[in-house]
């Protein structure tokens, strides 16, 4: 007979709940990791509303950290007993969308391309990390070591909002002395922060509407934060640039108003880095597109998964050049995943992160 484990399940729109589901079989190229730490994504709130559609019966949750209980027959470079993380996104390593560098893209090549989002398999269409044990697809591709003297919680973002943040600096281009704002202060809006920060950006404006969010902001590289509940963030940062505007603003929230304001405060030539995940259509106003003329970039960014990226953010946390925990704010248990949802998905309580731990 199986054995079981406690899992977060997607029932339906509006309940997920805990039950038990059998620990998984572990295939020639997978890994079984006994997960010790783990999270709640905005994106697990998005799929609790019912805004992103998964199948009735899914564990969600795709931040794991664990140690490895079993490794497939095939898998090299790996032993059992070994701490590890693994991407929220895990490429397989060998797909069309990885070999023309797209690897967040991977696991849905088709005879007519490959579908957006193919590489999040966790909680999308695998089953995911909320859980006591979590499948790990590809595990050579996506199975990263934990250094020594770093504790679950301080490499807990890197499988996902750590990357998810830095990569919108990245694909912003930002650039050594550049000026960025980012729009929205939660947990990837703060890692977009210290990300613009090691970009090399000097100027960097942090925007939200609450007090304790942009307090964190400044700890992660913001030199100055607009609280829009009081300011019209555009007309601010057009002060603070001397009417030039920034080279980069980055969207990390995804409504139209946060994506507009952060188009409008652009300077000409400049870009705009989306992160947030949007569940309505976008309008782009035409005066603020300067009808298409003002040459601007717009670009989008799916988190880079893959264990070389979780080694890249693993040595940024080692060097001490970042501290991503004050973003963890609440912890509680499995048992207890019910009610981390209910506090998290209300945003109560100053909540920025719940570690969840088995």
């Amino acid at each position: 007979m199986a054995m079981k484990m406690k899992a977060a399940i997607f029932v339906e729109p509006n309940r997920i709940v805990l039950g038990e589901k059998p620990i998984p079989d572990v295939g020639p190229l997978d890994a079984l990791i006994r997960i010790t730490t783990t999270t709640i994504c905005g994106t697990d709130v998005h799929i609790l509303k019912g805004e992103y559609p998964v199948k009735s019966g899914l564990t969600v949750g795709h931040e794991p950290v664990g140690i490895i209980e079993k490794l497939g027959s095939a898998v090299r470079g790996y032993r059992e007993g070994q701490r590890v993380i693994a991407g929220a996104i895990t490429p397989s390593g060998h797909s069309m969308a990885c070999l023309c560098g797209r690897h967040s893209q991977d696991g849905a090549d088709t005879p007519h391309g490959f579908k957006a989002m193919g590489g999040w398999r966790f909680g999308n269409t695998l089953d995911g990390a909320q859980a006591e044990f979590l499948l790990v697809p590809d595990a050579m591709a996506n199975l990263a070591a934990v250094p020594q003297g770093l504790t679950d919680e301080q490499v807990l973002m890197c499988p996902d909002i750590l990357s998810t943040g830095f990569a919108g600096a990245e694909s912003g281009g930002i650039r050594i002395g550049d000026t960025v704002a980012v729009f929205a202060q939660g947990p990837i809006g703060l890692c977009a922060t210290g990300g613009a920060r090691l970009m090399g950006a000097t100027t960097i404006i942090g925007v939200d509407r609450v007090p304790a969010r942009l307090e964190v902001a400044r700890r992660m590289g913001a030199d100055y934060v607009i609280d829009a509940r009081s300011q019209d963030p555009v007309q601010e940062i057009l002060r603070l640039t001397e009417g030039r505007g920034v080279d980069v603003a980055i969207e990390a929230l995804g409504s139209q108003s946060t994506f507009e304001a952060a188009l409008r405060s652009l300077r000409p030539g400049g870009t705009l880095s989306s992160l947030g995940v949007y569940s309505e259509d976008l309008r782009i106003p035409v005066d603020a597109f300067a009808a298409g003329l003002g040459d601007h970039r717009i670009c989008t960014t799916l988190c880079p998964g893959g264990k070389e990226r979780m080694h890249r953010l693993m040595s940024v946390i080692r060097s001490g050049r970042l501290d991503t925990r004050p973003l963890v704010t609440h912890r509680f248990t499995l048992d207890r995943i019910e009610e981390a949802y209910d506090l998290f998905s209300h945003q109560r309580d100053g909540v920025l992160k719940v570690a969840i731990t088995p």
